[in-house]
């Protein structure tokens, strides 16, 4: 396992292009497995959770091929509507494959997903979903293999307890080739499902109402080649303006989405951090040391969003003031809590509220410190950047799972930072 190497002190500054989306790229690969045919991706990101959807295609029997970030997927044949249990546990976003399967061949196997260890997330919504639009469950083994079927995908009314995205996704994926309408009320919001609407409506899907609580899908017998571009990662996008105000830095983010990242703008302009847009660019100064912000609450689109809670919290260490996060979508998010204080950080929890309380400290330092998932290790790369000293963040292989390539993108903005081997830090 890689652990990356930060040497704090540096201004971020320079120019910097956003990667595509993760969390657009995903269920979009999923969805490729509907089209008896071609699909092409641009500005698809070189990461390791698309790495792993590519390997769970090829299982099914599809090829695939990249040329540089536009990859081509092969979708004609689909040997096996099973998906190995070992490639489901490498990451959650396999459970999307459950829809899609669903709607190109009307069965599906697969393991309960796996993933990073930020909380419980059931799959209840997704399965309760299926059941409504004629498919039969069934759980294998010791429960944790699901195996789906049906003679025909029949649309229906969805009624969502809560937004969830993936559920939002799978109930997308599986009515597109259905008999009849599907309807899902309090669908997610998310910008990542109104990118999976797109790609789908331009291989031939009737949907409406993309981007609202309520999306309409009305089933087509067929869908047909496409070519189409990922939009940029908002989460990538929204680390490094953190980034840059952790430091004090000044940059300019290209291909950035703007309107999509409006939490985050506002919560970072209440810190004081200077943000100036310009069609897809924007750039980010700070100049004096930030202030603190009262309270972030994460919620569903469009709230500030929980993907971005502990890049948010780095920042946030360094304020002149007490802030307060209460984390409302995942109980597990705080994660670098312990991983923070060892560089100085002052944060209490309320575990009851799953609330922590900021006390801005002048000066992190660095520290040997583990990533535990994702977002929760890019922002400890943010504060190894602002520290004195050396930080070493060990675990590296988890930021891998949505950055194309984090140490060239902050070395390109002046960072002193490089990957090494766990036994070379």
């Amino acid at each position: 396992m890689s652990s990356i190497k930060v040497v704090g002190g540096e201004q971020l500054k320079g120019e910097l292009k956003i990667q595509g989306s993760k969390n657009a790229a995903l269920p979009i690969i999923a969805a490729t497995v509907l089209n008896k045919g071609i699909t092409i991706l641009r500005n698809c990101p070189k990461i390791l959770d698309v790495f792993h959807m590519i390997n769970i295609l090829e299982e099914l029997g599809c090829t695939t091929n990249w040329e540089g970030n536009t990859l081509y997927v092969d979708s004609s044949v689909i040997t096996t509507p099973s998906v190995s249990e070992d490639s489901v546990r490498k990451m959650r976003s396999s459970i999307l494959f459950l829809g899609a399967l669903l709607g190109r061949c009307h069965e599906v196997t697969i393991a309960y997903p796996g993933g990073c260890s930020i909380g419980k997330r059931p799959i209840d919504y997704h399965l309760n979903a299926m059941k409504k639009m004629n498919v039969t469950e069934e759980f294998l083994g010791d429960g944790d293999i699901i195996h789906c079927y049906t003679d025909k995908i029949i649309g229906n009314d969805i009624f969502l307890e809560f937004p969830s995205v993936g559920a939002t996704q799978n109930v997308i994926l599986a009515s597109v080739l259905s008999e009849g309408r599907t309807r899902i009320f309090n669908a997610a919001r998310e910008p990542e499902v109104t990118e999976l609407c797109n790609y789908l409506q331009e291989a031939g899907a009737r949907i409406c109402g993309k981007g609202t609580s309520y999306i309409e899908v009305e089933g087509v017998k067929e869908l047909h080649d496409v070519a189409f571009t990922l939009m940029p990662d908002r989460i990538v996008a929204g680390t490094y303006m953190t980034a840059i105000a952790a430091t004090y830095g000044d940059a300019v983010l290209t291909d950035f989405p703007i309107r999509e990242l409006d939490s985050v703008i506002r919560v970072l302009r209440k810190t004081g951090c200077k943000i100036e847009t310009l069609d897809d660019n924007v750039r980010v100064y700070c100049k004096k040391r930030l202030q603190p912000v009262e309270i972030i609450k994460t919620q569903p689109y469009p709230g500030f969003p929980t993907d971005m809670q502990s890049q948010m919290m780095t920042v946030l260490c360094l304020s002149n003031g007490e802030s307060t996060i209460v984390e409302k979508i995942f109980e597990s998010r705080y994660q670098n809590v312990d991983e923070l204080r060892k560089m100085g950080a002052k944060i209490d929890l309320e575990a009851s509220e799953n609330k922590a309380i900021i006390t801005g400290v002048e000066q992190l330092n660095g520290a040997v410190v583990k990533s535990h998932d994702l977002r929760g290790g890019a922002a400890l790369v943010i504060a190894g950047l602002a520290a004195e000293g050396t930080t070493v963040v060990q675990g590296a292989t988890s930021i891998e799972r949505g950055y194309e390539d984090i140490c060239r993108d902050l070395a390109a903005l002046g960072a002193n930072i490089r990957y090494c081997s766990e036994s070379a830090s």
